[in-house]
């Protein structure tokens, strides 16, 4: 059997690349993995939301294998990719002729796409998990999406995967947050990866905000790229806050060193896209407290080794709340980092994860 593997791989800018490169390497412990082959046993493909997986969307339409959906809405990557009427078309044939209204009003409101939650609600998946043989999925939540869209579909959901890092040693990291002007002793909170609106950013600021007035010594880093111009003018003002660091995209080496850094993880997502954050991961992975949105998404993860904040009205509260315990008690942090790293280490090493992608692939091998 010989796997083909299609999947955006580093260089590019995307956790989805880092994922893959990382599964390339343990899938090919288990035999042969050829890299976007014009033929193959199994076809592997990583379909995400947005446009780094035009050609291997495509291709999975007309050559089906097994999919893995990083994420379980599909709606913002085919507004970029269809014109109006194939929207229309594509639309109703996920949700009905009578939604025809519904289609056309949310193509003449797509510029609000990243924040209103009608582009989340309908992830516009039927088409490419009917033709598929197999859908892998992270989390629950991803898997009861696919499920309401393709009743009949294999749906398997594997763990996402955690390769450890060589991480920097503490010297260096105290040498970073010196660069960075970071006063020792301070607790320091980071948001990390693409910034888009779903991350929450405004509620971050506000909360922490808040905190710096009562805690002077804490920070925040904000770390990585803006998703859209928009939020990066509206973001502006708040970055020139007291105790507000920014940075751009990191490299991977200085990555790890921005993660070390860092005391605790903010990583809100909402509106969700179903995805399982390779940051979470990572960040736990490496024994930081890491704050996610209380959500299916993160069901699998142990109520103690996460800290979960609300969504809807009541998020600032919690995320202040959360903010102010682990400011306050330290050793309540560092408590909750030790068990997401124990969590993530029985259930997320790449050697077992990919054991279970060789496992399913081998299904479909004859």
């Amino acid at each position: 059997m010989t796997v083909g593997f299609y999947s955006p791989l580093p260089p590019a800018r995307t956790g989805v690349a880092d994922y893959s490169a990382a599964l390339l390497a343990g899938l090919r412990r288990h035999g042969p993995v050829e890299v976007a082959p014009t033929r193959c046993t199994v076809p592997l493909y990583h379909l995400g939301n947005n446009s780094l997986h035009a050609a291997i969307y495509r291709r999975a339409l007309s050559d089906p294998g097994v999919i893995v959906l990083h994420d379980a809405v599909l709606h913002h990557f085919l507004l970029g990719q269809l014109t109006q009427p194939q929207y229309v078309e594509e639309f109703t044939y996920n949700y009905g002729d009578w939604n025809r209204g519904l289609a056309e009003e949310l193509w003449q409101s797509r510029a609000a796409s990243g924040t209103d939650s009608r582009y989340f609600d309908f992830p516009l998946l039927r088409r490419v998990l009917e033709r598929s043989r197999a859908v892998i999925v992270h989390n629950p939540a991803a898997a009861l999406t696919a499920s309401r869209h393709a009743p009949t579909a294999r749906i398997a959901e594997i763990p996402h995967l955690f390769a450890p890092p060589d991480l920097p040693g503490e010297a260096a990291v105290l040498r970073y947050r010196q660069q960075l002007g970071i006063v020792p002793g301070t607790v320091v909170f980071g948001v990390f990866g693409f910034l888009r609106e779903s991350k929450r950013l405004d509620t971050v600021f506000r909360a922490f905000e808040t905190l710096h007035r009562e805690f002077p010594r804490t920070a925040l880093l904000i770390a990585g790229p803006f998703a859209s111009t928009d939020l990066e003018r509206a973001s502006a003002p708040r970055l020139s806050q007291p105790g507000i660091f920014r940075l751009p995209y990191l490299p991977e080496n200085e990555f790890w060193l921005a993660a070390g850094a860092a005391d605790v993880c903010l990583n809100l997502r909402y509106p969700s896209t179903g995805e399982t954050s390779g940051i979470a991961i990572r960040l736990m992975g490496i024994g930081k407290p890491v704050f996610m949105t209380d959500s299916l998404e993160c069901q699998r993860f142990p109520e103690d080794a996460c800290v979960r904040v609300a969504s809807g009205p009541a998020e600032f509260d919690s995320l202040l709340h959360h903010l102010i315990l682990l400011t306050s008690m330290k050793e309540v942090g560092r408590a909750i980092g030790l068990r997401g790293a124990r969590h993530i280490s029985a259930c997320h090493r790449v050697e077992e994860v990919s054991k279970q992608y060789w496992d399913l692939l081998c299904e479909f091998s004859i």
